[in-house]
Formats: C-alpha cells, structure tokens, sequence
C-alpha cells in the first residue's frame, strides 16, 4: 500500500512482469467510509491482503468498485473483493458476465456516469483503442485522471485499434491538467504532457516505418516490399528481440493506416507491404492531433 494523496492509496497487484512492470495498480479512492475501488487486479493473494490490509487500517469498506476495462490483470480479483466487501457494487463498460466461476454481474458504465463518496468524484469516460471497452476516470478533486492502460507510468502501451487510440489520447489530454494515474508504473505528474509524448511517439514511429520503406528500391524504379516483421527489425533494431513479435503487432498497425491514406500498398499475397509515394508522410497522425 502507497497513500499517494490524501484521497488515494495504491495497491498494488502482486503480478509484476515484463508487461505489468511492478504488478497491476488498483486504487482505493476517496476519504470516508465508503470508498471507490478502481480496477481489481488478476486474483493474487498478495493483493487481497494488501486491500484487507489498507481498509482495515482506513476502517473503510468499498462500496463501488470500477473497472477499467476487461483484461484479467484488471478483473481476475473481483471474486476475492466481493469475498472480502460482499456489498461492493462492480461496474464496467460495457455491463458483462465476469467468467470468474461465479458468473459475477458487472454492472453498467455510461460515458460521463459520475461516481461520488466522501472526498471524491469520478467521472467515466470512455477511451477506446487499447480495448474496445477501456475506460478513464477524471478525479475532480484533483483535476487528475486514472488512465488504466491508455498511457503507463513507464514506457508505452500497446492497443488493438490504433486510429481509435490516437483519437482516445487526443481526447483525454483535454479533461484533465494534473496527475495521471497509470494501470501499471508510477505516477506520472503531468498527465497531459505524457500523453502528447504518447502521440509524438506514434508520429516518430509512423515515420520511420515509412523511411524504411523507402530506403530501397528494385530494378523498375518501384519501392520494394517488406513483410512488417522486416520492418520491426529495423525499426526496433534497438529493442530486444523477445519484444519483436509484440512491436509487429504495432507495426502491422501502422501500415493498416498507411493502407488507408495511400501512402503504402499490399504488393503480393505473402503479406508484404511497399510504399508507393514520395515525399513527407501524409500524416494520418497530423490530421488528428
């Protein structure tokens, strides 16, 4: 347990790796009786008693919890908090059926649903693009926002629909001025800029996908074709090689946008891309940031 304000305290979820860095962050929100719980992590025992252990010295229980979005590391421990808080209202968006050996109902989230307890407001917004059903929660109170796994306190996060998350990001840099709260990794003090570092990475990213294409030609004076693992060589050729298949996946991304303005084509059946314009990227990231 962390006290990171006077009306937060982070717990964190026992499962620290490569891509959880120091373990998931769940937070314990507000400065009653009653608090907010925003995510759940995966079901580890450390975290339950972390959380039995922080209610107990708050002699607080919690009322609601929230989750950000659907991913185990981020709901896998709702059991154990109903187990320990048994009239915990648990939310979500969209409303589910957890798979958690209870078939736990979630209930429902709406964008702009404000959830308030002693010392603190939460107001849900949904963020699309690292899961169809991420969602964010402004703190009112400080002006600060819990970003779950949009933006990170350490490094980069990883999305299933990146036009969708650039969009997400440049929608969240506007609600809020102060701290983010990140899903895994510290916290980061100045939310909105580390979002526009977000951004401009994904911009440095798109262009040197593009360079690489660029940089060779065949005999006809046409660009030749890359596979997007070929393109991940080069371009992460600074990044260990166990991290290679996941920065495809970002890369095969990429070239989907690419796809759409023109700027790339499919060349072959073999899933290789080649660019087919000169100049300066059009900029799918330009035009929407």
């Amino acid at each position: 347990m962390s006290r990171l304000s006077p009306r937060c305290i982070r717990i964190l979820g026992g499962n620290p790796g490569r891509f959880t860095l120091q373990g998931t962050n769940t937070y314990l929100v507000g400065t009653g009786r009653s608090r907010i719980l925003v995510d759940a992590g995966e079901g580890k025992a450390a975290w339950l008693d972390g959380l039995r252990a922080s209610l107990a010295a708050e002699n607080a229980v919690v009322g609601t919890a929230l989750l950000t979005h659907r991913h185990v590391d981020h709901v896998g421990g709702v059991r154990d908090l109903l187990s320990l808080c048994p009239g915990a209202a648990v939310y979500k968006f969209p409303p589910c059926t957890l798979d958690d050996g209870r078939a736990t109902p979630v209930g429902e989230i709406r964008d702009g649903t404000s959830f308030a307890v002693d010392g603190a407001t939460l107001i849900a917004r949904h963020m699309a693009g690292h899961t169809a059903d991420h969602t964010v929660f402004v703190l009112e109170e400080e002006d600060a926002m819990f970003t779950g796994d949009a933006v990170l306190g350490q490094g980069t996060s990883v999305c299933e629909d990146l036009p969708t998350y650039l969009e997400s990001l440049a929608a969240m840099k506007g609600l809020f001025g102060g701290r983010a709260y990140p899903g895994h990794g510290p916290v980061i003090e100045d939310g909105p800029a580390r979002i526009e570092a977000y951004i401009e990475h994904r911009r440095q990213r798109q262009d040197q996908v593009l360079q690489t294409m660029r940089s060779r030609r065949e005999e006809d004076n046409r660009y030749v074709a890359w596979t997007a693992m070929d393109i991940t060589r080069v371009v992460y050729r600074d990044v260990p090689e166990n991290l290679h298949e996941a920065a495809c996946a970002g890369v095969v991304q990429i070239l989907g946008m690419l796809l759409s303005t023109g700027e790339v084509e499919e060349r072959d059946t073999r899933s290789r891309w080649a660019a087919t314009v000169e100049g300066g990227c059009k900029g799918y990231l330009q035009d929407r940031t």
